[in-house]
């Protein structure tokens, strides 16, 4: 039996136990899943008592985690971060799902190739988002305020990154593709840049929905990507590591889709 939960804080709203129970129960496999509250600096007091062997990492755990697990994938160093723990022979074991939700999520939308790419933010996503573009973007432009985080980004790349300043950045407005990755409202900062923009705006949150910069972009036109998409590709690799299946990803998008949509209304 699977025996595992989604960790972070907040985490009430997660749609993690939803998605993840469906898919257990249409493949299935007996599985217990929900979501514990563990706030920053708790998640080592928590491993050591939980009986649990499987959890999905949110905010803001998924840098603490690499420091308390026994062995870390190399795609979860380059990147710095995880939000896949697993217990395998006593130990546990952090990998990232996130680079490959991302890669999915942009090949479901037939994004294969883009010349520049414009990523907002600097943090565990951001990070994940640029190792995922790395090798279909031949350029990658960072937008951030924290100076001291360009190092991890710089590691989680293929190639050299550009760093931009936090302002009103006509690269928005150019870029094939801008990603943002920054948490609720912290974008609000750059609605007003949006003039006809060209590119794809895929935008990592997904509730409450339209974010301010998803729904200016889409009323110029453009296409918006939402980040339902990334929670369940992730989410759909971190079922197979747990289940040790492998999954129709199609079909399990699909189902995995509208059981949220329905949630959100």
């Amino acid at each position: 039996m699977i025996n595992a939960a989604v960790l972070g804080s907040p985490i009430n709203h997660s749609l993690s136990p939803l998605l993840h129970s469906l898919a257990y129960t249409h493949l299935g496999i007996d599985a217990r899943y929900e979501a514990i509250e563990v706030k920053a600096g708790e998640l080592a007091n928590f491993l050591t008592n939980t009986d649990k062997s499987a959890f999905s990492l949110t905010m803001p755990l998924k840098e603490e985690a690499v420091a308390l697990a026994r062995n870390t994938s190399p795609i979860a160093q380059r990147i710095s971060s995880g939000n896949t723990l697993f217990k395998s022979d006593g130990d546990w074991n952090l990998t990232s799902t996130d680079v490959e939700g991302f890669k999915y999520t942009l090949l479901g939308h037939g994004i294969t190739h883009v010349k520049k790419c414009l990523v907002i933010g600097a943090g565990a996503t951001a990070r994940a988002a640029v190792a995922a573009v790395s090798s279909l973007s031949d350029s990658i432009e960072v937008i951030n305020r924290n100076p001291d985080r360009q190092h991890l980004m710089n590691q989680a790349a293929e190639g050299e990154l550009t760093f931009l300043p936090w302002e009103q950045p006509s690269e928005i407005n150019t870029a094939d593709l801008v990603i943002n990755t920054t948490p609720s409202h912290v974008a609000d900062f750059f609605q007003s840049s949006i003039s006809l923009p060209q590119g794809v705006l895929f935008e990592v949150l997904y509730h409450p929905w339209p974010t301010a910069i998803s729904k200016s972009w889409a009323d110029s036109g453009a296409v918006v990507i939402d980040g339902l998409d990334l929670l369940i590709h992730q989410a759909i690799s971190q079922v197979e590591i747990f289940g040790q299946v492998t999954i129709n990803r199609s079909e399990m998008y699909g189902l995995m889709r509208q059981a949220a949509l329905t949630h959100l209304g």
